[in-house]
């Protein structure tokens, strides 16, 4: 995955010989992708401690890293690293390298690739001289142009990893509005438990993921508000503000000696000192990259914003038609309550009368009955309607 990458074990003081001590090993050293200056990244299988001695951070901060610990999205600044954890990139930040967790993660491999992309500051020299182009004054001349300009190294870097999350938060949040806006009209048609259950889902899934982005944006916007958070990740600037140089950073060598690879990593500190001779309190630059990738993120936040505010039209939709529904059932009850009533009186008055008055069909009694059965039928029909009418003046049935 790594170009020229190389797997370096755990120094001899962590590991353990043995079968207990090979458990102990796996159980301590993680796996880390090293990735210098020039693009050149390398498998690393170390613990903890040799973590904290290389990058100079506490324990404390190393945990945020932890994949096992719930820790919220974080961009901290520290003396001489950038600790960064945003989702799946968790990541070790410093003037001259970046020290990435999990590297063989499926979410993490384009993160490497692009990191080897995009670190190197001379790709753009060695693209325009593939394509034949022709610079004036000499490759020199524009080497040194573009040491002036170019980003200082932890700036590149961020930049990849800030990319990174709001490219995946954007893409989750589009394969969920691809998902969610059918599944809610197919509701608003057809009220079913299946859908309800979908769609109980997608809510649930949209619920979290809006989490997830208003944590990365809470994130962006609290560094954006305070400028001496923005200055301590100027780690090039305090390296050149030292009195020694930004070689000599104390740190310990684990690769061997590369004259290519340490040029290269010259070149880029230069224009790293170069960039950063202005006033200390200068944080434009890295405000300007912030503000991109904040209202890139913002405008994620606002897509699950828009999809929630959808759901919840929906949601009123289908409890209107379900209050609908419920107004036609009570009506239907309305209706039979009052038949009922109108029945149990006709069956009283033809009750009562049946039993007090004498008849038989073939005499001349017989007609009583008949027209009794009549005018309780006529004034059983009359006392509904007169129940109706009663309920449609005063609105409790619709005309």
């Amino acid at each position: 995955m790594a170009r020229g990458g190389h797997v370096v074990p755990v120094d001899q003081g962590s590991v353990v010989l043995g079968s207990l001590g090979k458990k102990k090993s796996l159980t301590v050293a993680r796996s880390w992708m090293l990735m210098d200056g020039a693009g050149e990244g390398t498998v690393l299988d170390v613990d903890k401690y040799a973590i904290m001695h290389r990058v100079h951070i506490h324990a404390r901060d190393l945990r945020i890293l932890d994949p096992l610990l719930s820790y919220p999205s974080a961009i901290l600044g520290r003396d001489k690293a950038i600790v960064l954890n945003l989702e799946h990139i968790k990541a070790i930040i410093t003037a001259e390298e970046v020290l990435l967790r999990d590297p063989m993660d499926e979410n993490v491999i384009p993160v490497v690739e692009e990191l080897q992309r995009r670190l190197p500051p001379v790709n753009a020299i060695c693209q325009g001289q593939s394509e034949g182009r022709e610079y004036p004054g000499g490759q020199n001349d524009v080497e040194a142009g573009e040491e002036d300009d170019v980003s200082p190294f932890e700036f590149r870097a961020l930049e990849v990893a800030l990319e990174a999350i709001c490219s995946f938060l954007a893409a989750r949040t589009m394969e969920l509005e691809t998902a969610a806006y059918p599944a809610l009209d197919e509701l608003t048609s057809k009220i079913s438990s299946r859908n309800l259950d979908r769609v109980r889902k997608l809510k649930s899934a949209m619920t979290r993921l809006t989490a997830r982005v208003q944590k990365v944006r809470d994130e962006l916007e609290q560094l954006l508000d305070d400028d001496d958070d923005m200055a301590d990740l100027y780690l090039s600037r305090k390296l050149t503000g030292a009195s020694s140089p930004v070689s000599g950073s104390g740190a310990a060598n684990w690769l061997p000696a590369s004259p290519t690879i340490g040029s290269k990593i010259s070149k880029a500190s230069r224009a790293s000192v170069a960039t950063f001779r202005g006033d200390e309190n200068d944080v434009e630059e890295l405000e300007m990259i912030l503000e991109a990738y904040f209202m890139q993120i913002d405008g994620t936040l606002n897509k699950l914003t828009t999809l929630r505010e959808y759901i919840d039209d929906t949601e009123d939709y289908i409890n209107i038609q379900l209050d609908n529904h419920r107004n036609q059932l009570i009506q239907l009850e309305l209706f039979l309550s009052a038949g009922t009533v109108c029945l149990s009186l006709f069956s009283l008055v033809a009750g009562i009368f049946g039993v007090n008055i004498p008849y038989t069909w073939n005499n001349d009694h017989g007609y009583m009955f008949k027209w009794v059965v009549i005018v309780t039928g006529l004034c059983s029909s009359f006392v509904f309607l007169l129940i109706v009418l009663y309920a449609r003046h005063k609105g409790l049935v619709g005309s």
